[in-house]
């Protein structure tokens, strides 16, 4: 019962910003256009890749980085918000879009700014910021920041500690969901990864090997929403050769407020591997740049997983439910016409067109990844897919954080057999739900026509 409040409690907090990709609360008329909306995105999840908003986000921070007129920032969001709209037509539906949007207008509303006046470019600035505020340790933090800000100290004592779920995203890509499947995607484009009432997760994935499937991220986008108590807003935005130790403002943690250490960014290796805890939602994401590509982790309580908000459908988001049917890779029937070609023994070996035989890419997989799973499985894919050789840390490295953030050290590795079995369960409960459906239409019809002759 005391989760359950927990969960009451929270959801009164309404997130100020953030981006929904589907309708929500709206009348039935609104909500059949964003479906339709939504099956154009899934079919065509490209049409982002053009967008300019970070153009328009770093113009609009460096000009205002050193202004301390109203009028003079008033100026630059003005502009900031003129920059934002050109983009309209390529952004939509794109992460941090939607976020500048939002952010205009609360900062329009902060500052008293009107919406009509001059729009002058901004001006670069090169001024010399203040120093952050250093990040509390630990002990420190314990002690100053309110209750909700701190969410395993938020439960009593008396109850167990909350069940916590893995979602990783790597390589060609991978994705292993929240439920533990785990799937080969072709998924190109933008894709969301995770919306709640918290936070929201958006990848970009581009072609590896120009006319192949195999895609990889190259973009990732995190929006932390406003948090009462404890958090602004944040946006963190990572892209190949880019992976800051800072969010988009440059700050490294949650904002002014009291529980603001309870979010930071913390630089592990620079330009390659970065933590953001979220301490406030229980909450820990990995980042990493592996060759020219990024991966993806994150642990996260079962209840920020599912703090959905009503009326939201959530069928788009792939560590909830996975990459779409037709955005699948038959990972069995690739495996097995690799190992017919390397049997065949064709003139030119078993060798595929990116170099590697299908024995020599398990060969180099199994020096880092020892266990046949389907972290193993997925390495030889890529190298066989790609011929990038940084595929294979991208499966260690994302083996070794799951290790970190999964919390059921037995579920660790998967393998073939329990992939299947996982997806045998779904297609019979799937099956279960639809007599059901049918058998309730059958009875109802039954009713209808005995009760109204």
């Amino acid at each position: 019962m005391q989760s359950l409040s927990l969960t009451r409690e929270r959801s009164e907090v309404r997130p100020r910003a953030g981006w929904m990709v589907m309708g929500k609360r709206g009348r039935p008329s609104a909500l059949e256009v964003c479906r339709v909306l939504a099956v154009f995105l899934s079919l065509f999840p490209s049409v982002s890749l053009q967008c300019k908003i970070l153009k328009c986000n770093s113009e609009f921070w460096a000009s205002t980085s050193n202004s301390g007129l109203e009028e003079e920032f008033c100026t630059a969001l003005r502009a900031y918000n003129s920059c934002v709209r050109r983009t309209a037509r390529t952004c939509r539906g794109d992460l941090a879009y939607h976020s500048a949007q939002h952010g205009i207008v609360d900062l329009m509303s902060q500052h008293n700014c009107s919406k009509e006046g001059p729009t002058s470019q901004p001006r670069a600035w090169t001024p010399l910021p203040p120093p952050p505020p250093p990040l509390l340790p630990d002990s420190q933090e314990r002690s100053d920041g309110p209750e909700v800000c701190h969410y395993e100290r938020s439960f009593p004592r008396n109850i167990p500690p909350p069940n916590y779920t893995h979602c990783g995203f790597f390589g060609d890509p991978h994705l292993r969901t929240f439920g533990d499947d785990f799937q080969t995607c072709k998924v190109e484009g933008a894709w969301p990864l995770i919306h709640n009432k918290y936070l929201s997760v958006q990848v970009t994935n581009t072609p590896v090997v120009p006319g192949s499937f195999a895609t990889a991220t190259s973009k990732l986008t995190i929006i932390f929403k406003n948090f009462h108590e404890c958090v602004d807003q944040k946006m963190y935005h990572a892209e190949t050769d880019e992976l800051p130790a800072a969010f988009a403002d440059g700050s490294k943690n949650g904002g002014d407020r009291h529980g603001a250490n309870t979010l930071r960014v913390v630089e592990k290796v620079p330009g390659q591997h970065v933590e953001i805890q979220a301490r406030y939602i229980g909450t820990t994401i990995v980042v990493r740049q592996v060759g020219r590509y990024l991966t993806f982790a994150v642990r996260m309580p079962e209840e920020v997983v599912n703090s959905v908000e009503e009326g939201d459908n959530q069928d788009l988001y792939l560590c909830l439910h996975g990459c779409p049917a037709n955005q699948r890779i038959d990972f069995r029937n690739f495996k097995a016409r690799a190992a017919e070609a390397h049997s065949a023994g064709r003139p030119r070996g078993a060798t595929w067109v990116h170099g590697f035989t299908y024995q020599s890419a398990k060969a180099k997989c199994k020096e880092r990844l020892p266990v046949e799973d389907l972290y193993f499985q997925s390495c030889v894919f890529d190298l066989l897919s790609s011929g990038d050789i940084n595929f294979t840390m991208a499966a260690y490295y994302a083996f070794e954080d799951v290790k970190m953030l999964h919390s059921n050290s037995k579920r660790y590795h998967i393998f073939e057999e329990d992939d299947f079995m996982n997806n045998a369960a779904q297609r019979g409960k799937d099956l279960l739900s639809l007599f059901l459906i049918n058998l309730l239409a059958v009875l109802l019809w039954i009713e209808c026509c005995t009760g109204h002759p």
